[in-house]
């Protein structure tokens, strides 16, 4: 293996010669060349070998620059995801199911935001300029000052780009696009990779804000290498259940913002229609008091959303009973079915369980296990709940009640909504408004023996 040829450089003004002299050709200057030691070693192919890169401009954490500005849409719900509004630079990445409203969204973002005066450009790869414009019309969007194009090519929606300077971006979708350098089809792992990182550095050289529309697998990730979502500054996924007009556009990534922030629209005729009040919303359908039915006070992102979680128990004819969980993490309903056997002596081995919560909205939050014992007990007992309760609190594998976070928020949220008292932990930094009783519970079997009279 040939060894690297050595490279002197001069101190002074940095020229770079292959033997060393007592005097600089370039600059003249006398007893100022060394040589330079490699920046790595290894075989000549595989490392960067003895060639020097520019310097880089360091800069102190101190700084007194000021926050990048946002430009704000108008959609209220879309730029609380966003974190404020819309940041100049930043690449975003849109997911969600195939039919779900994803184009409907950005096409109604790009019109809000141009409408603000941004030049905002919506380039498709999966549909015509007639059906793009066919649904601006019946969006009632057809007037709005938002640039077209149809064009899979990678390289001419870049050279588009550079030479209209838009201020937004929109590609519909990545999955569509093709490089030239990368022999591969449209859509497989190299062209993802290979397009998401392109227009990435286009934003953040140009100083154009990119949104890029992704694809779902049959697990609701976004389809193509998980570097892509490493690569873009936001992701935000696009949540709805078919059977529902909710629909849930929530931020699992922002790095100009708080992440697992949600905003609420509700599909309409005319489109998506914005959800100032979604507790109010997802409680718009819940009539009498019923037998499993349990208000939870969750938080999502910064807000309080209060949601009910329904449950049915009833005899299983089978010798496995049935498990089955809408909305929540099936894994979390048999932790909680586990611990009422366990610790309260309650056994659910010969019934078939369903949960579920209303209106489609996913919770994740561990806070929301006490609601879901709640519901379970009042199903199994066939007990309702009192009409003006919220609960939320963490269910430990022992039975104890942990204190969740932003307690004085679901209250006031809760109050507001017309509830008058509330069931959660000790210890627990309430608050509590005016107007609200609250019960504190130390553990599951005094939740059990107060509520339903059962120790």
């Amino acid at each position: 293996m040939a060894k690297p040829s050595t490279v002197f450089t001069c101190t002074a003004c940095g020229a770079t010669q292959t033997k060393w002299s007592g005097r600089c050709e370039a600059c003249g200057a006398w007893n100022t060349i060394v040589e330079d030691v490699p920046l790595s070693a290894g075989p000549a192919k595989k490392s960067l070998g003895p060639a020097r890169g520019r310097r880089l401009a360091l800069s102190d954490l101190a700084t007194s620059e000021p926050e990048p500005p946002r430009a704000a849409s108008g959609l209220d719900e879309f730029d609380r995801v966003l974190g404020g509004g819309l940041v100049p630079a930043s690449a975003i990445l849109v997911g969600g199911d195939p039919g779900i409203g994803k184009s409907t969204l950005l096409l109604q973002a790009a019109a809000a935001f141009a409408n603000q005066g941004l030049k905002c450009l919506y380039i498709s790869g999966e549909e015509a300029s007639a059906q793009v414009r066919m649904r601006a019309r019946r969006l009632g969007l057809a007037e709005a000052p938002v640039k077209l194009a149809t064009e899979t090519d990678l390289r001419a929606i870049l050279t588009t780009l550079e030479a209209e300077k838009p201020d937004l971006a929109i590609i519909d979708s990545i999955q569509t696009l093709w490089a030239d350098m990368v022999d591969s089809a449209p859509g497989s792992v190299a062209q993802v990779r290979a397009s998401a990182h392109e227009l990435t550095v286009f934003a953040k050289r140009h100083g154009t804000a990119v949104m890029l529309v992704g694809h779902v697998t049959k697990e609701g990730q976004i389809a193509g290498p998980r570097v892509v979502e490493h690569m873009v500054d936001t992701v935000l996924y696009f949540e709805g259940e078919r059977g529902h007009q909710f629909r849930i556009l929530r931020s699992v990534k922002n790095r100009f913002g708080p992440a697992d922030e949600i905003g609420v629209f509700e599909m309409t005729g005319g489109g998506l229609a914005e959800v100032a009040n979604p507790s109010a919303l997802f409680l718009s359908e819940r009539g009498t008091p019923a037998p499993g039915a349990a208000v939870f006070a969750g938080i999502e992102g910064t807000r309080p959303v209060l949601t009910e979680i329904q449950a049915l128990v009833a005899p299983s004819p089978l010798g496995t009973p049935r498990r089955s969980a809408v909305g929540l993490d099936a894994g979390r309903l048999s932790t909680t079915l586990a611990v009422l056997e366990a610790r309260c002596g309650i056994p659910f081995a010969g019934f078939d369980v369903y949960l579920n919560v209303a209106g489609g909205l996913k919770v994740t939050e561990p806070a929301a296990d006490l609601a879901v014992a709640a519901a379970l007990l009042s199903a199994r007992e066939d007990v309702a709940l009192p009409p003006d309760c919220v609960l939320f609190g963490e269910i430990s594998l022992s039975g104890a009640l942990r204190p969740v976070a932003q307690t004085e928020n679901r209250l006031k949220e809760a109050l507001k909504l017309g509830f008058s008292s509330a069931i959660a932990p000790e210890r627990s930094k309430l608050g509590a408004p005016g107007g609200m009783k609250v019960r504190q519970m130390p553990d599951l079997t005094a939740f059990v023996g107060e509520i339903f009279g059962a120790g």
